[in-house]
């Protein structure tokens, strides 16, 4: 998978692993979930994105859940560095995360494989929707479906360089 260097409009190899207690983002430094709290809570994983070439600077996390029988994408996070305006860093780093979630859900072995489901902030419902192919199920409730996690498989996790 690759992230855009909005610097140069490169694009950078990045991986996504599972986050080790050590690595996790912390408020202090601009994010707003406490991950190191969040790591703690049962039924979760909490990956990283990051660089190949740089791993110590975290580009995005990510913590999915299992709860009768979904894949919930229970928490979502970029990196301050990588949020809109002049100053952000690397695109792809939102759609990158998101993928990974719908390829995760891949791997369920029961009627819910390839759906992917969260709760949207209410300002995020319609960026999700336009940009992430997302559903409304109820309210602030939404989910991908298989389909469409398989073309955001396909867009930020086996791209091309």
């Amino acid at each position: 998978m690759y992230l855009l260097d909005l610097k140069t409009n490169s694009l950078v190899e990045a991986e996504i692993v599972e986050a080790e207690f050590k690595d996790l983002p912390l408020k202090k430094d601009g994010w707003n979930f406490n991950w190191r709290t969040v790591f703690k809570e049962k039924n979760t994983s909490t990956y990283l994105l990051r660089l190949k070439s740089n791993p110590d600077t975290i580009q995005g996390a990510i913590q999915l859940k299992i709860e009768g029988g979904l894949l919930i994408m229970n928490l979502v996070e970029i990196a301050p560095h990588n949020i809109g305006g002049v100053n952000k860093r690397y695109g792809y780093t939102a759609g990158c995360l998101i993928a990974f979630a719908c390829r995760e859900s891949f791997k369920l072995e029961n009627s819910y494989k390839g759906f992917l489901v969260f709760e949207s902030k209410t300002v995020l419902i319609d960026w999700y929707i336009e940009k992430y192919r997302a559903k409304i199920a109820m309210g602030q409730k939404m989910f991908i479906e298989p389909i469409d996690g398989q073309v955001l498989i396909r867009e930020y996790l086996n791209r091309k360089r």
